[in-house]
């Protein structure tokens, strides 16, 4: 980037981190005279686009204690800086300073409030406000641009409000406003998220009337919903029409066919896709190779999925922690402990720092496979390292113990929760009403049964059928019966395993037990 320096005539200022920005921001406010807002500007647009706002907002401070006049341009990157730290209660306080200082505010300045207003949290709120400022700016006589409306409209999208995104849109066309590119790109994106692909393609047709040239994010959005969809044919149909308009395939588009297939468990058609994509010259990341190896692991084809696994060592991009997750979670699937762990280490050494889906992995592997040491120390490791624990690790944990035949140490895990700030969930509570019920103790399992609305855990279908299951297996009939009873009257139903035990039940007693 070119920055021309008072002083110095234009010389080549060029630079890429925001250090260098801040030194020769620092260069600038020494000069005398100062540098003009232009020269400012240039700098500090720079850095918002390095995304350090807050260090813009602080130097936009430090330019007006310098007595440097501030116009629109520099007023806008001020309000945009704002709203990014989702403070857009101080971007209306930019709009209004620039009303008291009699500096005209633009289309720009509406168009960010607007979009900071859509990227807040309470969206229907949020929408109903930009919504209604769009109308302050009409009726001051200010024009928006396509812009402006296309950030309602990706908000309202983005949020699933296809309905209100629709009405909206109507809106824009009785205005006269044209839509552009990114207008459909948003509705199509926002039709597929919602299932309705039938509807997107009448969208494509209708930009092909109105002279709009399909560009690759369309189509990518429509093959991706295709193949989710599981109507794979119709995802290369389009494809073979985005050639044919001279729209080359990347990445996501091969992505989205690679993807298609293993939904479908179809690893050998994914994977001519996936050499497809190499020899048009385009090289697959990590999430494509994510995705077959994924589709492998899917269809127990681990030997394959390995293979593509070295074939990253070696030439491919870096394998992340999905990756590793992946192949460690067959390979634990497939009772191959000792290789999951020994890929573990290998991670472990690349420099790969397993995020808390990976310990979980790693932690239900070992404890569904009997290595309830090992599931132990890993546990403790994951409390050390810091990473924030929720119910799901101790679950895990005591059903492994539970499994493994430690009754005990199971029931004093599930009494520790409360003391790590922590309430069992229903799946904590099945396992130990379940373990329980096993050990003989179906009183106590309908103790802890009977407690779980203290901790604002209702039982749900399963731990009703658990419950029942269990009186029956210790030959509690008459609770069995009653519970049973309880448990229609939720709206719950007997599962089959549950439904078994009771006629296995009336036929071996050959009188009905509900008598």
């Amino acid at each position: 980037m070119s920055m021309p320096v008072r002083g110095k005539g234009k010389t080549d200022h060029r630079f890429d981190n925001v250090d260098h920005s801040l030194s020769l921001f620092n260069k600038m406010i020494e000069k005398y005279p100062k540098p003009s807002i232009v020269e400012f500007n240039k700098l500090l647009g720079a850095i918002v686009k390095m995304k350090h706002y807050a260090i813009v907002v602080s130097k936009y401070r430090q330019i007006e204690l310098l007595g440097v006049s501030h116009g629109v341009y520099s007023m806008n990157i001020l309000t945009n800086c704002f709203c990014q730290l989702g403070r857009i209660d101080f971007g209306f306080s930019v709009l209004g300073k620039m009303l008291n200082l009699g500096v005209e505010p633009d289309v720009v300045t509406f168009s960010t409030l607007i979009n900071g207003l859509c990227n807040q949290s309470m969206i229907s709120e949020a929408v109903c406000i930009a919504v209604r400022f769009l109308r302050l700016m009409e009726s001051r006589g200010y024009e928006p641009d396509i812009v402006a409306y296309n950030t309602i409209l990706d908000c309202l999208c983005k949020n699933g409000l296809l309905k209100e995104a629709l009405d909206f849109f109507s809106e824009v066309k009785v205005k006269g406003i044209r839509p552009d590119i990114s207008t459909y790109n948003c509705l199509i994106h926002g039709m597929c998220n919602l299932g309705q692909q039938e509807e997107a393609t009448r969208l494509l047709s209708e930009m092909v009337d109105n002279n709009i040239s399909l560009d690759i994010v369309t189509y990518n959005t429509l093959v991706d919903a295709l193949c989710k969809e599981g109507t794979i044919s119709k995802a290369v149909e389009t494809v073979d029409t985005m050639i044919k308009r001279g729209i080359e395939p990347n990445v996501v588009t091969y992505g989205a066919l690679v993807n298609g297939h293993c939904l479908q468990k179809e690893t050998d058609k994914a994977r001519r896709v996936f050499n497809l994509m190499i020899e048009k010259g385009c090289a697959p990341c990590i999430v494509t190779y994510n995705t077959m190896i994924n589709g492998y692991c899917k269809c127990k084809r681990l030997d394959e999925a390995m293979e593509l696994f070295h074939e990253i060592s070696r030439k491919g991009p870096i394998p992340d922690t999905v990756t590793y997750s992946t192949l460690m979670q067959s390979m634990f699937q497939l009772g191959k402990v000792s290789t999951a762990c020994e890929l573990f280490r290998k991670m472990l050494a690349s420099g790969q720092v397993p995020n808390i889906v990976t310990c979980l992995i790693l932690l239900d592997g070992l404890c569904k496979t009997g290595h309830i040491k090992e599931a132990l120390k890993l546990f403790q490791a994951m409390q050390n390292s810091g990473l924030e624990l929720d119910i799901v690790p101790y679950t895990i944990l005591i059903d492994g113990f539970c499994n493994a035949g430690h009754i005990e140490v199971a029931k004093e895990l599930f009494h520790q929760l409360s003391n790590n700030g922590l309430k069992p969930n229903v799946y904590t509570y099945c396992v130990m009403i379940s373990r329980l019920c096993k050990e003989g103790l179906p009183d106590e399992a309908y103790r802890l049964f009977g407690s779980m609305g203290d901790n604002d855990c209702l039982p749900n279908s399963c731990c009703y059928n658990v419950m029942i299951r269990g009186f029956l297996l210790n030959s509690y009939t008459s609770k069995a019966t009653q519970l049973l009873t309880e448990m229609v009257g939720k709206g719950f139903s007997a599962d089959i395993f549950t439904a078994t035990l009771f006629m296995e039940l009336i036929i071996y007693s050959k009188k009905s037990i509900l008598l």
